[in-house]
């Protein structure tokens, strides 16, 4: 089966890691090097990689910091501070106590990747699972190659599935990445603005609603790419189901205790070097929105 190069988008060789630049994409696909977790927590806090690649640049560069006597515990810290939102510090916590037990940590991080690839694949197989045939599938922003690995296993249950995605402002990762790779698949996708939402499910375009999640917490609540909240309030009034690919829950109780990451107004008011705002005006960027569990039809757990 062929994936997405988002499917599993950081790769170490040797003691280099090779991260997929996900901001040049679909133009370039172009690989960053990184030598160090410094690097690492640089192209975190830059967007380089997002969703599924910020997990895994998470645990190899513990892994090459191991190999370089470096401090797990400072390092810990520096990726725990990348990114408000996300729940790193489960992961980094997880790799410290390996490395306080006696199995060797390369072992047990290596070994918790491949754990992690078979269950990406599994919940893909799960999405596939509660499809339709002739259903068409509304995503916002992007889940790391999922989705065209949901519609290649639908395919094989001999089910014709098709897409609209959202152009997901600012950093559009929808029109970006999820277009692209659903294109390079072969899958039917059409692109929509973020605000054609309502309309485009008031005339029944749409029969099911599929999106990830960067946070989920004990009650069912999910962080994801902000517009999300509002794509799932629209759902629920016209009956449309709204399915989360979810990762394993944290430790918090509920939405409202995720930090909501706040990123630079700048972001918002150019793009690509492009000014789209009078460069005085102020802009607010709130790089997610809780969706609460009550919203959700459906959550397809990462069993990891």
């Amino acid at each position: 089966m062929k994936f997405s190069p988002l499917f599993w988008p950081i790769q170490l060789k040797g003691n280099t890691l090779y991260i997929l630049d996900e901001t040049k994409l679909p133009q370039k696909v172009v690989y960053l090097k990184a030598g160090n977790y410094q690097q690492a927590c640089k192209a975190i806090k830059e967007m380089k990689t997002r969703a599924v690649g910020q997990v895994l640049l998470v645990m190899y560069a513990l892994l090459l910091s191991k190999r370089q006597n470096i401090n797990l515990a400072k390092v810990a810290k520096a990726i725990n501070a990348t990114r408000p939102t996300l729940a790193f510090k489960s992961l980094t916590d997880m790799v410290l106590g390996w490395d306080k037990s006696k199995a060797p940590l390369e072992k047990s991080i290596l070994g918790f990747l491949e754990r992690l690839k078979s269950a990406r694949i599994k919940q893909a197989k799960d999405a596939a699972e509660l499809l339709k045939d002739g259903d068409v599938i509304l995503t916002h922003c992007n889940v790391s190659g999922l989705m065209p690995l949901i519609a290649e296993f639908a395919k094989q249950q001999g089910k014709k599935i098709s897409f609209y995605v959202t152009e997901t402002r600012p950093y559009l990762q929808g029109a970006r990445l999820s277009a692209w790779e659903l294109m390079r698949a072969k899958f039917p996708v059409t692109l929509i603005t973020d605000n054609m939402v309502a309309y485009l499910l008031s005339l029944n375009k749409v029969t099911k609603v599929i999106v990830g999640a960067d946070h989920l917490t004990q009650n069912g609540d999910i962080a994801n790419k902000i517009g999300t909240y509002q794509i799932a309030v629209v759902a629920k009034y016209f009956k449309v189901p709204f399915y989360v690919l979810c990762p394993p829950p944290s430790k918090l109780k509920s939405g409202r205790e995720i930090k909501i990451e706040i990123r630079p107004d700048s972001e918002l008011k150019t793009y690509q070097g492009l000014l789209l705002a009078p460069k005085e005006v102020k802009a607010y960027y709130p790089a997610f929105d809780v969706t609460p569990g009550s919203l959700i039809s459906k959550h397809i757990y990462l069993g990891v």
